[in-house]
């Protein structure tokens, strides 16, 4: 039997409906019942750090070295990411998806061991 698109999918637009009435409702709280004061006093508008007034400079150039790091975990997330599904469907792919997993873990490891020699994930500055 054929279900409607009232029925299929009214669960769905009724999630979306009541996310965005949520959404609308604490814009509108905010906006109507919050601080209305825009002149901040400037002892508010110096640096803060963990209730120490700031040291140093506040342009820090950082080294690349934490984007890449910072890069390589994305990568890795997003291999766990494609490992979980096929680790559900493991006995339904059989042979062919158990190659096609192997060359993929084959080539990140690929990645992980040329980022680990050009000392990628060494902290040393």
């Amino acid at each position: 039997m054929q279900q409607g698109l009232t029925q299929s999918y009214g669960p769905v637009f009724l999630v979306i409906g009541f996310s965005l009435f949520i959404a609308v409702t604490m814009f509108t709280l905010a906006t109507v019942m919050g601080p209305k004061n825009l002149v901040r006093p400037p002892s508010q508008s110096e640096p803060f750090e963990s209730g120490n007034p700031s040291s140093g400079t506040q342009h820090v150039k950082l080294s690349v070295k934490f984007y890449l790091t910072a890069i390589l975990f994305v990568v890795f997330d997003i291999e766990a990411i494609f490992l979980y599904p096929w680790a559900v469907l493991f006995q339904r792919l059989g042979w062919v998806g158990l190659a096609e997993m192997l060359v993929f873990i084959s080539v990140l490891s690929a990645g992980l061991v040329y980022c680990w020699k050009k000392g990628a994930l060494e902290w040393q500055t």
